[in-house]
């Protein structure tokens, strides 16, 4: 991201501090939001059911209707939650909409070797990261 985050778009995919359930006490997904926005980022987010009490939590984080809308634009995707869901996401379709596919796994959804393959740079926790370089 260029040593910057100002004005960079993040997006986080998942709120609850679990899947299936709404509930965000002691969520990481938002301490993070909050570290990001500090930082200059504009954070937008996507969660199955947990946005109506995130958006009480932190008004300033922008909610959207679903993950690919998320990843419009967006110069980073960070995994926070394991919804099945997000397991199932057209990631042809979420990388070619992402200004720069920066996928950061927080929750080890994906296989590093095919995310490298379909053209992210990708980390995800305790598997270091994976670079895709101009299309090596």
């Amino acid at each position: 991201l260029d040593g910057t985050l100002d004005q960079k778009r993040i997006g986080i995919l998942g709120l609850a501090f679990k899947p299936n359930t709404d509930d965000i006490r002691e969520s990481p997904a938002l301490d993070i939001a909050r570290m990001l926005q500090n930082e200059g980022a504009v954070v937008r987010a996507y969660d199955p059911v947990a946005m109506a009490n995130a958006a009480q939590q932190n008004p300033q984080l922008g909610l959207v209707e679903d993950p690919y809308e998320l990843a419009d634009g967006a110069d980073a995707l960070l995994v926070c939650t394991d919804w099945n869901e997000f397991k199932q996401l057209d990631l042809n379709r979420v990388r070619d909409t992402m200004r720069t596919p920066i996928f950061a796994d927080g929750r080890n959804l994906y296989n590093p070797d095919a995310m490298l393959a379909l053209g992210f740079q990708y980390r995800s926790v305790g598997k270091g990261a994976t670079f895709h370089v101009n299309g090596s």
